[in-house]
C-alpha cells in the first residue's frame, strides 16, 4: 500500500513528464523541423525542391537523378543496380571478384561494344559499371563520347554538332578540385533535344 508521501510523489511526476514530452515532440518534432525546412527553402530554393528540371512550365526530371534512356537518339547513363528507382536506390553489394558481378560487367562491355560500334577495349569503366547509389545522373566526358556517333546518325545531325553539344555539358571538378570533370546524361538529353 502506497504512503501518501508516494501517492504525492508519483503525481508529481507526471505533470513534468508529460510537459517534457509535450516540448519534445511539438518543439523538436515539428517546430525544428519546420524551422530547419523553411530556412532550407529560403537559403537553397533549388535544391529543397529537388532540383527539379523544368521543360515547358513543367518538371521532367530531377538534375541528380538517372533516368532509364535506351533510345538510339538519347545518350545513355550507367547501368542501375536500382533500375533508376529512388525508392530503391543502391549498389549491387557483390565483390569485385564475385562470379556474377564479373559476368554482368563483362555482359555490358560486350553490349556497349556491340552498340556503339568499337571494341570491349574502347568502352569506358564507367559505361559497364553500376555507381553505388544505382542513381548517379553523370558520366566521364569519355563516355559520353563514345556515344556521340550514334546519337548524331540517330538524329540525323551531324558529329560536330552532337560533340559540341556535349563538350558544352562537361562540368569541372567541384571547386575546381573535387572530382573528376562529368557530363550530367539528364540535363545533356535535355539540351541535345531542344537543337531541334
Amino acid at each position: 500500500m502506497q504512503t501518501s508521501s508516494q501517492t504525492l510523489i508519483t503525481r508529481g511526476a507526471w505533470r513534468p513528464a508529460l510537459t517534457m514530452a509535450a516540448v519534445a515532440l511539438l518543439g523538436f518534432g515539428f517546430l525544428y523541423s519546420a524551422g530547419v525546412a523553411s530556412l532550407g527553402g529560403l537559403l537553397f530554393p533549388q535544391q529543397s525542391t529537388g532540383s527539379l528540371l523544368v521543360r515547358d512550365g513543367k518538371p521532367v526530371a530531377s538534375r541528380w537523378v538517372a533516368q532509364p534512356f535506351a533510345d538510339a537518339r538519347y545518350f545513355h547513363p550507367r547501368p542501375s543496380a536500382a533500375g533508376y528507382d529512388p525508392m530503391a536506390a543502391a549498389g549491387s553489394n557483390q565483390a569485385r571478384t564475385h562470379p556474377d558481378l564479373i559476368r554482368t560487367i563483362d555482359d555490358q562491355i560486350a553490349a556497349v561494344a556491340a552498340r556503339e560500334g568499337i571494341t570491349s577495349a574502347q568502352v569506358p569503366a564507367d559505361l559497364a559499371t553500376r555507381s553505388g547509389s544505382g542513381l548517379d545522373p553523370h558520366l566521364s566526358p569519355a563516355a559520353a563520347r563514345v556515344q556521340i556517333a550514334r546519337v548524331a546518325r540517330a538524329r540525323g545531325l551531324t558529329v560536330a554538332a552532337v560533340a559540341g553539344l556535349v563538350e558544352r555539358t562537361v562540368e569541372a571538378p567541384q571547386f575546381g578540385v573535387l572530382g573528376q570533370p562529368r557530363v550530367n546524361v539528364v540535363e545533356l538529353n535535355l539540351a541535345l533535344d531542344a537543337l531541334r
